[in-house]
């Protein structure tokens, strides 16, 4: 079973993000790697939960409702 991965960890630095075991980044035990794999806040800042394929946006249209657009004549 997977452990649950935490949004915002308050020192991320501190931790490999590569797998489940969240070794310590002097003490990386899986192999993954010669460096430690960075925490998402790390790479895309503080609010990366709020956009990417997955974000919820609640004013934005939905797509499946939405007519097709029809190119332009020339």
């Amino acid at each position: 079973m997977a452990k649950k991965f935490p949004p915002a960890p308050k020192n991320p630095e501190r931790i490999c993000w590569g797998c489940d075991k969240y070794c310590a980044a002097t003490d990386m035990r899986c192999g993954n790697g010669s460096d430690r794999t960075q925490h998402p806040a790390e790479l895309f800042g503080e609010d990366w939960q709020d956009w990417g394929p997955t974000a919820v946006t609640p004013d934005a249209p939905d797509p499946a409702t939405q007519p097709e657009m029809q190119p332009a004549k020339a």
